[in-house]
């Protein structure tokens, strides 16, 4: 994690300054990351997934910039609870339905990310989900639920979404219509135990989370790529944006015993206490991984009717 006393630099974001470390990837690179010297990394398993991605120059709210953002390194955890569809409806934009998986049960998640080496530098975040239908769907079908519940391609609206630096935040915000905002946020994951903390603003717990890790499965480079696709609206106009998860390794426990979830006084224990979840039903845990994440594209989401 990055020392207080680390050197940093002002940066340009679409007219926002923001503080980025001195040498750091993003102040040396401005996203066209050398990716021989990240290969180099001991940190990094290696980029031959990245390099199969070609980065695109586009416009966009925070200027000119290069995309998909590139993570080398990730770890997260992501607990999966049931609540009732009327409870998560109350917080969903209309134009948006949750995924069942059952006749008035959906599904909502908290997620906690660790990006120990990316484009715009170490950051943690968190962030409380809902698990919706894709947009341009109308009823969905049998084998669309069972691809979504095995996280090849999930669906979501992001109620919150906490960051530890200044960049994540104006990038997140926005770039990408991302409710966005920075706090303190401990993230540590690895093989034995995966726990998080984030700070309210007044220095005390928002929420905090702490299991032991799922046993874990090494994956070969490439033979496991998930995707995420998450709605936003920006400037009044609905966008999409794909995240592309490379797994190297990860588990699952399904109906999870040992999970210490405690709620707080903050943004995020306020959304989960919102959509009233009923059960823990899945943890997954993935301890190392790396991530593309690309700038948003408008689509087309028709209303509930």
């Amino acid at each position: 994690m990055s020392s207080p006393q680390q050197e940093t630099v002002k940066v340009d974001l679409g007219g926002r300054t923001v503080t980025v470390p001195k040498g750091g990837l993003y102040d040396r690179y401005r996203m066209d990351t050398d990716l021989d010297e990240i290969a180099r990394d001991p940190r990094v398993s290696g980029v031959d997934f990245f390099r199969r991605l070609p980065k695109t120059r586009v416009d966009s709210p925070i200027g000119s910039t290069l995309t998909p953002n590139f993570y080398y390194r990730v770890s997260t955890a992501r607990l999966t609870m049931l609540a009732r569809s009327r409870d998560i409806r109350s917080r969903l934009p209309e134009e948006l339905s949750p995924l069942e998986v059952a006749p008035g049960l959906g599904l909502v998640s908290l997620m906690f990310f660790r990006y120990e080496v990316c484009d715009i530098d170490f950051y943690t975040e968190a962030a409380v989900g809902i698990a919706v239908k894709p947009a341009r769907h109308g009823r969905l079908g049998f084998f669309d639920l069972v691809t979504a519940l095995k996280n090849d391609h999930l669906d979501t609206y992001v109620l919150s979404l906490l960051v530890s630096t200044e960049i994540a935040q104006v990038r997140g915000h926005d770039g990408y219509g991302f409710p966005k905002w920075v706090t303190g946020l401990d993230v540590d994951i690895d093989a034995h135990r995966s726990t998080a903390r984030v700070a309210d603003d007044k220095g005390g717990t928002d929420v905090s989370l702490s299991a032991p890790t799922p046993a874990q499965s090494v994956h070969p480079s490439g033979a496991r790529v998930s995707a995420l696709t998450s709605y936003t609206s920006i400037d009044g106009a609905w966008h999409s944006t794909l995240s592309q998860t490379h797994v190297l390794a990860a588990g699952t426990e399904r109906l999870p015993r040992e999970v210490d979830l405690r709620l707080g006084e903050g943004r995020v224990s306020d959304d989960l206490r919102s959509l009233k979840p009923m059960r823990n039903i899945q943890l997954d845990v993935m301890t190392e991984g790396q991530l593309a994440l690309h700038m948003p594209v408008p689509t087309s989401v028709p209303g509930r009717n």
